[in-house]
Formats: C-alpha cells, sequence, structure tokens
C-alpha cells in the first residue's frame, strides 16, 4: 500500500497524519499497519529510525475511535511497555500528536517521579497506559492499576523487554492480561533465543520483517579507530574539536565512565552532559531538552539512551566503549541517520575489545573500515603507563590510629602498680621486686581500682543450714 487512505484508517486519524507532515507509509508501517488492523498477534522488525512507533499506535488510535464509551476505574483499553523513561515519553508525544482531532486519553507510568500524579491520572482509567515494567508492576500490586480488561498490549524494543533481566517482570504483566488480547512486539533486532521466549507471549503472530535482521543503515558511515584505552579521552576531544558536527552522542559502557567523560569534554572547552540510570527523571529531561534545542552539543549516554529515542539533527555517533551484547551495536549508530538524513559512527576499540569487534562484524554480515590512532596518542598512553606504574610504585604511607587497649586489673595488681608522683632513688630501691613478697600496710601503695581491691579479698563461701526439720519429726515420731 502506498497511502495511508489505502489502509482503512479512520479521517481524523489521517487529517492527524497529514497535518504532521507524513505523506506515504515507511516500509514497516505498510506492512505492519494492515495486519493489527484485522486482528492479529504481530512481531515487527525493521531498521531504528523507519518509524515502528507509528506502525503500532495508528492501528491503537483507530481501535480506540471505533469503541467508545468509558475506561474501566484505573484500567485502560491498551497498553504500551517499553524499557525507558525517555521511550515512554517520546511514545506519549507521538499519541498526541496523532489523536489531534479524536478523544483519547492517555497516561504515562515510569519510575524516577513520584507515584501520587500517576494514581490520580489512572483514578478514572484511560484509554492508552504508557509504562515502563517496574512501575507498571507496583501501582498493580497496591491496586492502582489494573490491566485485567485491557485487550491490547504492544512490547515495544522487545529483544530487551524479553531479556534475561526484564522476562520475570513481562511474565507477570502477561499474565495478569486477559488471554483473548491483542499483542505486538516491535524492535530493531530479534535474536532466535529471544524469539523463543516471545512465542510463549503470541498466538499464532504474523511476522513482518522489511529488512535483514540487525543489518545498520546504508546511510550511516561507519569506521573503526584502533587506540589504547588510557588515549581514548585525548582522542575523543581532538576528534569532537576538528570535526564539523551538529551534535553527537558518545555512548560509555558503565554510567561512572559517561560522568567521567563528560567532565573530561567540559573540561577541553566543548558542551558535553551525561544521562544514563542513576540521574533522576527531571535531570534526565533537562539534558535531552538542552541536547534537542541546541544548548548541549554533544551527550555522553550508556545505552537507555540507544533504545528508540528519535532525536533530529544527530550526525555522529561515537561508540568510546565497545558493547557487550554486538545488538547494542545496531541500536546505538541507529541514533543517526535517522528521517532519510546521512551519519557517521566511529567506534573506538582497544586491545581487550577486539573479540567485541569481531562479534559485531560478525552480526552486521560486514567488515568494517579500521584505522590507526596515530603515534602522539600511542606517546599519550605510553606517557599514562609510565604514571600509573611510578605511582604503583611508590609506597604509600599507612595512617595508623593508636589503638586504645583497656588493661584487666588481676589479683597482684595493686602489689605490681607504682605509686603516682616523682619517687626519688630511696623509694626506688626500696620498692619490692617481687610481688609474691610480705608487706606491711604501711608499705602498700595505694590503689584506686575496685577490681583489683576485690580480687584480693576472700572468696565467700555460703554456709548450709542444718536440717532441723528432720530432727523435730524424728524425736516426734520417738
Amino acid at each position: 500500500m502506498t497511502t495511508f487512505k489505502q489502509m482503512g484508517l479512520k479521517e481524523p486519524i489521517l487529517r492527524a497524519i497529514d497535518s504532521a507532515g507524513y505523506v506515504s507509509p515507511t516500509p514497516i508501517q505498510a506492512g505492519l499497519i494492515p495486519v493489527l488492523l484485522e486482528g492479529h498477534d504481530a512481531v515487527g522488525i525493521a531498521q531504528t529510525g523507519t518509524g515502528k512507533t507509528a506502525a503500532f499506535i495508528l492501528p491503537l488510535l483507530n481501535e480506540l475511535a471505533e469503541r467508545t464509551g468509558p475506561s474501566e476505574p484505573r484500567g485502560c483499553k491498551a497498553l504500551i511497555v517499553t524499557p525507558t523513561r525517555e521511550l515512554a515519553a517520546q511514545i506519549a508525544d507521538n499519541i498526541a500528536v496523532y489523536s489531534k482531532y479524536i478523544s483519547i486519553r492517555h497516561a504515562v507510568v515510569v519510575g524516577g517521579v513520584r507515584p501520587n500524579r500517576q494514581i490520580r491520572d489512572m483514578a478514572r482509567g484511560v484509554d492508552i497506559l504508557v509504562a515502563t515494567p517496574g512501575r507498571l508492576l507496583d501501582h498493580m500490586g497496591t491496586g492502582a492499576i489494573r490491566i485485567d480488561k485491557t485487550h491490547a498490549v504492544v512490547l515495544d524494543e522487545a529483544d530487551q523487554m524479553l531479556d534475561l533481566g526484564f522476562l520475570p517482570a513481562i511474565r507477570r504483566i502477561m499474565t495478569a492480561l486477559p488471554n483473548d488480547r491483542r499483542t505486538a512486539l516491535l524492535s530493531a533486532t530479534m535474536p532466535k533465543e529471544i524469539r523463543t521466549l516471545a512465542a510463549d507471549f503470541l498466538n499464532t503472530p504474523v511476522d513482518v520483517s522489511v529488512a535483514p535482521a540487525s543489518k545498520p543503515v546504508d546511510r550511516i558511515d561507519q569506521r573503526v579507530i584502533l587506540v589504547d584505552r588510557r588515549a581514548k579521552s585525548a582522542l575523543l576531544v581532538d576528534l569532537l574539536k576538528e570535526t564539523e558536527l551538529e551534535s553527537a552522542i558518545v555512548f560509555t559502557r558503565t554510567k561512572r565512565g559517561a560522568d567521567k567523560v563528560a567532565r573530561q569534554l567540559e573540561k577541553g572547552g566543548l558542551k558535553a552532559a551525561a544521562i544514563h540510570g542513576n540521574k533522576t527523571q527531571g535531570q534526565r529531561v533537562r539534558t535531552l531538552d538542552a541536547f534537542k534545542s541546541g544548548k548541549t552539543t554533544i551527550l555522553v549516554a550508556t545505552d537507555i539512551a540507544a533504545r528508540g529515542l528519535d532525536i533530529d539533527g544527530v550526525s555522529h555517533v561515537i561508540n568510546y566503549d565497545l558493547p557487550n551484547v554486538p545488538e547494542a551495536y545496531v541500536h546505538r549508530i541507529g541514533r543517526t541517520a535517522r528521517a532519510g538524513r546521512q551519519g557517521v559512527a566511529i567506534a573506538f576499540c582497544d586491545a581487550e575489545e577486539r573479540p567485541l569487534l569481531r562479534d559485531i562484524e560478525k552480526l552486521i554480515k560486514a567488515t568494517l573500515d579500521k584505522e590507526s590512532a596515530g603515534p602522539e596518542y600511542e606517546e599519550i598512553a605510553q606517557q599514562a603507563a609510565a604514571h600509573h606504574a611510578g605511582s604503583e610504585s611508590t609506597p604509600r604511607k599507612a595512617r595508623t590510629r593508636p589503638q586504645k587497649t583497656r588493661k584487666r586489673s588481676t589479683p597482684g595488681a595493686s602489689a605490681k602498680r607504682k605509686p603516682k608522683g616523682n619517687l626519688g632513688p630511696e623509694a626506688k630501691d626500696t620498692a619490692p621486686k617481687d610481688h609474691k613478697e610480705r608487706r606491711s600496710p604501711s608499705d602498700t601503695p595505694p590503689t584506686h581500682s575496685k577490681k583489683a581491691e576485690t580480687a584480693d579479698r576472700p572468696k565467700r563461701t555460703r554456709r548450709r543450714r542444718p536440717r532441723r526439720r528432720k530432727e523435730k519429726r524424728g524425736a516426734a515420731q520417738a
């Protein structure tokens, strides 16, 4: 189908699509929308940035436009589960755009914010609920949200949602849904192991795949720079200063690494900010808004930002650390070359990351162009290694704190303890050397230890009372 009108969408939805500036559907939209409109379960696989979000939102809105009537209190007619808060907010924005001319109530339930407002939004029920798994289960546990009347569910970024870490939460959510629901799973990658797990949640699904699985878009210029890990920071600063870029996303493997790289870029005179899971929701929203508006030109992120975020104008993606999972590489570089534009993806690779690079090339079925960082960065790495070795060889002075030992008094302690004050030579000569030596009361030095006094005292023995009762009893018998 070449137009949205041929798909059978309602007229208010078509007007909203025209207002948004969309002329013709993308391949994933042309293949998935008719399947969902017919009521089938579906698995959609397409490259990042090809319009998967609209592919499942438009059929939901079309169905909700036909289903009139209020929603169940604390319930929802359709549920969209997504892995990250940012992606949930983006989906909610798309729902608002496409439902411009129809009456649709939607809510967002994510972690990182106070739950009171979410509880109020869900009190009367909504048509579409967009949620992350953790906070959704929290509200389900307290009874603030119920999904036993939900008739459609979408698992966006399905490979991550069904990964081992998310699988228990997804199973609990899917178990609470009615059996006659319609289920759709969408992602840029769908490994065979994940597909096996997804089969448990689908009823005779229709596969809609418009591109080979895990193949990056052809409009991205990809290359690899071989560099020592100690010289990555210097190379990154020089590269971003020399390159003419609109905006760039730098991916790190850890949250701590993202903060460290952002500080180094700011120290080098570049406008950078970090975003990761340890940031509050308010911090993450402000960071993304600054990046989208151009106040911040470089966003340093973990893989939290690689899942479905649609940010226009990202010209460069730099993998400061290669991901441990090769599929994550596809999601990372998919942040550039969106909406038909060109993009550049550069990956830094040290000696320890060579196996990860081979896994990525095996997944995308291509050999990436490789180049060396240059002798100046080798010298930087050697200097850093020498400085590190010198700091390790220099012993550090251990800070020792004097420990206070509590002395216990023992029998005869009063004899061992020397009297306080300045003793003359006569007193030292006359002092007894053996504590067992008998001394007169006048020679004994004064003691202030109660334990020593009680230790010198003889132990008291408890005397038994004579048994007089038996004697009286015997006398009485006599």
